[in-house]
């Protein structure tokens, strides 16, 4: 079997909830994009790293069926297991430092794959919402408090492997900042926290708590 850790990923301020996240940490014994695919498959995580190089930071991202060229949760988990001040995906380099409890990573909107971010009057519709039909990835999100920037959101993938909904996805809270153009504290999925500030020239940080589950 394959050697592999477990991240939780933007994890509460007690530690609990996150995201799960695999990451094999010698990317050498699965070379392959299909071999990676296969087994990322296999692990159902709503995504799985390959570490192609652990000094330079170089790592190729998969969900259960599909090939990422950048994404949120798995570039701060990255980041901080392996403790370096950038990661190279294909999309490009992503900057990253640790700050007391927090991890954060620094990307461009732009890398993200197309989302559609849907805002609801409130944070009780957004917690109401059944699962869409799949097709769309959707983003749902409410003010909880918009003078402070706190937000309640979901995340639904709308693909077909399995994963209905994302405990925390860095990459849409990354797109919702880049829209509104400010900081964010996001609540999201079972109680998960990320967040956002808006830097110079495009970029946008995103962070959280990570914690090695096994």
């Amino acid at each position: 079997m394959t050697a592999y850790d477990v991240l939780r990923v933007f994890c509460g301020p007690r530690g609990g909830y996150g995201n799960e996240l695999g990451v094999v940490r010698d990317g050498s014994v699965l070379p392959g994009p299909d071999e990676r695919q296969e087994f990322a498959a296999k692990l159902g995580f709503s995504e799985t790293v390959f570490v192609d190089d652990p000094e330079r930071g170089v790592i190729d991202i998969y969900t259960p069926t599909t090939r990422l060229p950048f994404a949120g949760h798995p570039c701060v988990g990255a980041a901080w297991l392996l403790d370096v001040p950038e990661l190279v995906t294909p999309a490009g380099v992503v900057g990253a430092r640790q700050d007391g409890e927090f991890c954060w990573i620094e990307a461009r909107a732009e890398w993200v794959p197309p989302r559609t971010l849907r805002q609801y009057a409130t944070a009780a519709e957004v917690d109401d919402l059944p699962v869409p039909p799949k097709g769309e990835w959707v983003y749902a999100w409410a003010w909880l408090d918009e003078p402070a920037g706190r937000i309640r959101a979901r995340a639904f993938p709308g693909r077909d492997d399995g994963i209905d909904e994302d405990e925390a996805t860095g990459a849409a809270a990354l797109l919702l900042t880049d829209r509104l153009g400010r900081a964010l504290n996001i609540t999201q999925g079972t109680g998960s926290q990320i967040l956002t500030a808006p830097q110079p020239e495009g970029w946008t940080e995103v962070g959280g708590r990570v914690y090695l589950e096994r």
